[in-house]
């Protein structure tokens, strides 16, 4: 019998992905990261993925389903990962996606060796995104509900980490889901969804980055292309490219963030038709297939994890990173996001946009 290890969160998808499992015929075992504890973060309670509430609900579900449950702590290799790059990203005027890196660096990373370790053949977690196999090779491709596809935080894996891990909501709705959840009485059938970064429950990222590490942002300069002074920032890590809201100018038409300069302490603004570009550089590019295409390739890609794919060629470099051109100028193409191309459904690589 295949023995498989599930990563729960306390959360309806990873729960139901336990029960389908347990059902195909696996030995199971379900686990819980924990990842911080509240007060690393600064705070002193809250609903977050790493809370008392959501390991006793995972542990509920895997008491209901009869199988053995653990909590691994992961806090340092977070810490390290996660958190630490977090901070290193917005104090260089980057955005960063920290789901990707969890994804990356825990779940596909330190989760796998706690699996060989255990003896365990598959990781099993709950995001909704599907592996196909043929011919001894592996693809990792969208979920059928496009609404719920997560494979843009997902282009990381390698194919000996497809070959070992099981997505069993890639072909599900959402609302089966929680469905199937309610009728085998799980205690997480209607609980909500988590929207923010876990270990920035309230969102406010700025303020996370002044808690933890005890340092405050100098203020400087609103200038445009000019160099002309339009006003006075609160520190750059509060600001993001495209962003409009809370830059406290009044300039008499919309301004955007177009240009971070940490080492000025500068923040470019402009309008809305000059954040637009074309042409990227991503470094730090997983080819799913683990190898590097000969020369360019047609595709669709995804700037941010909401942006709707736009076709593009893509033309790898011969230092590892890939040149992305756009068929039509995107707005706002930011740096420290992930970019992620396909192939139709299909995920053929991704990386961290540079410029």
């Amino acid at each position: 019998m295949k023995k498989a290890l599930i990563a729960m969160s306390g959360g309806v998808d990873s729960s139901l992905a336990a029960k389908l499992i347990k059902d195909a015929g696996y030995e199971c075992m379900g686990c819980t990261m924990k990842l911080y504890d509240n007060e690393d973060i600064g705070i002193s309670k809250g609903h977050t993925c790493c809370s008392l509430d959501d390991v006793e609900d995972a542990r509920s579900v895997a008491n209901r389903l009869g199988i053995p449950y653990y909590v691994f702590n992961f806090k340092d290799d977070f810490r390290e990962k996660v958190i630490a790059r977090f901070v290193d990203s917005y104090e260089n005027g980057l955005t960063p996606n920290p789901c990707i890196e969890c994804n990356r660096f825990l779940k596909f990373d330190k989760l796998f060796e706690r699996a060989r370790v255990l003896g365990c053949d598959y990781v099993v977690t709950g995001h909704y995104v599907r592996i196909e196999e043929k011919n001894g090779e592996y693809f990792l491709k969208k979920a059928l509900d496009e609404t719920k596809d997560q494979s843009y935080v997902l282009y990381s894996m390698t194919q000996e980490q497809l070959a070992h891990t099981l997505f069993p909501l890639g072909g599900m709705k959402k609302t089966e889901v929680r469905e199937l959840a309610e009728a085998n009485s799980f205690i997480n059938a209607a609980k909500p969804d988590s929207q923010d970064i876990c270990f920035v429950p309230d969102g406010d990222y700025a303020a996370f980055l002044e808690r933890y590490t005890g340092k405050t942002y100098a203020p400087g300069n609103f200038i445009d292309y000019e160099g002309n002074v339009l006003g006075t920032h609160k520190g750059t890590v509060r600001y993001t490219i495209g962003q409009r809201k809370g830059l406290g100018i009044a300039a008499g038409k919309p301004i955007y963030v177009s240009e971070i300069n940490v080492k000025d302490n500068t923040v470019t603004l402009t309008d809305e038709d000059k954040l637009f570009s074309d042409t990227l550089t991503a470094v730090d590019f997983n080819w799913i297939s683990g190898r590097v295409p000969e020369s360019e390739i047609s595709c669709s890609a995804k700037i941010r994890y909401r942006h709707k794919e736009q076709p593009a060629t893509a033309y790898p470099q011969a230092d590892g990173s890939v040149k992305l051109v756009f068929e039509q100028p995107q707005r706002a193409i930011t740096p420290g996001q992930a970019v992620v191309l396909y192939d139709g459904d299909t995920v053929l690589g991704g990386g961290r946009i540079l410029c």
